[in-house]
């Protein structure tokens, strides 16, 4: 009887350690946006074609126009990708990361590359968000710029090798784009877009 505890005190002084390595290791919270920044820098230099998964009836913008994103540049904090429609250069996404927030700016320019009278709007995240999808609520500088955009919501979607998505809603309304990329297929690299600067 004696030899059996005695095995139990040993095997208890050989698991317990383990266990609760474990139990800590499952504690630990992923960074989501570290994730999710991650993959998106792995696209850095690629060029993928979007097709429009959704728009108001009435859109004209992207109806029927060859639609690209170029992750042109990446930098440890911010990625810039140019986002073609048609012969149209005029837009960029800015995505800039601090902590486990991200921000996303719409920069538009002319074809003189000088800034467009409506650009830089947008909004930061409010959480860490998923591995695969970061949400963006219009921040007070969309609101000064854009009264109309003072509840929009934009997000991106990224399923690695598979799709990035660019979405926007406007709360309490009918406006939804949605625009989705194939990340299975690079497509040839672009121009530069309007007043780019490296």
């Amino acid at each position: 009887m004696k030899q059996t505890i005695f095995i139990f005190l040993i095997l208890g002084l050989i698991f317990v350690p383990n266990f609760n390595q474990t139990a800590f290791a499952q504690t630990k919270t992923v960074d989501a946006s570290a994730v999710f920044w991650t993959e998106l820098q792995k696209l850095c230099g690629k060029a993928f074609a979007g097709t429009v998964e959704h728009a108001p009836a009435e859109d004209t913008t992207f109806k029927d126009k060859e639609l690209v994103m170029h992750v042109r540049a990446c930098e440890k904090n911010r990625i810039r990708i140019p986002f073609f429609v048609g012969a149209d250069r005029s837009r960029t996404w800015v995505l800039t990361r601090k902590k486990d927030r991200i921000l996303l700016k719409h920069d538009h320019r002319h074809e003189d590359g000088t800034p467009d009278k409506v650009t830089m709007y947008g909004g930061w995240t409010t959480s860490a968000g998923a591995a695969t999808r970061q949400m963006f609520p219009a921040d007070q500088q969309t609101v000064d710029i854009l009264p109309a955009a003072a509840t929009n919501v934009w997000w991106i979607d990224l399923m690695a090798g598979e799709y990035f998505s660019y979405n926007l809603r406007r709360m309490g309304s009918d406006r939804h784009f949605s625009i989705k990329f194939d990340l299975k297929t690079e497509v040839k690299t672009p121009e530069a877009p309007w007043g780019w600067k490296d």
